[in-house]
């Protein structure tokens, strides 16, 4: 078993002046490419820029249409002209720690936890959050 995170830019749907980075966990079933595939191609539009670790099972984006940059921590942390997975790295630090206070969660909490993590990291401070829930509210309530 093993989790993976996606990080997606675009535009707020609230507000189209913003640009947001959004946070999507996952649990693996297993380690599998071809389920880490069928995951990732579910999230990702193809021909995205993909960019990862170098853990061996992200070889199969090399062929699976999307264009995929790898980061080998051994010999640096920014690949020279492109980006990095710091705000990934980052996300896992955080669910790190606050997984941590529960003194280990149930395998069948997990996924609950981990989107908690993730909502939290998605969504921003309490007053953010809140703020984010009213106008989610607001727009059901126009449709």
């Amino acid at each position: 078993m093993g989790a993976f995170t996606v990080v997606q830019q675009g535009k707020s749907q609230f507000l189209e002046s913003l640009s947001v980075t959004e946070r999507y966990t996952r649990i693996l079933p297993n380690m599998l490419a071809s389920t880490f595939l069928e995951i990732v191609g579910g999230q990702v539009k193809p021909d995205s820029i993909v960019y990862t670790d170098s853990l061996p099972m992200y070889k199969a984006l090399d062929v699976a249409g999307f264009r995929h940059h790898r980061i080998n921590h051994k010999v640096q942390f920014v690949e020279e002209g492109y980006n990095h997975i710091n705000g990934i790295e980052n996300f896992w630090n955080q669910a790190k720690r606050h997984l941590r206070k529960h003194n280990g969660i149930a395998k069948k909490h997990f996924l609950l936890y981990l989107k908690e993590c993730e909502s939290r990291f998605n969504y921003g401070s309490p007053k953010e959050q809140l703020t984010t829930l009213k106008d989610w509210i607001k727009r059901d309530n126009k449709a």
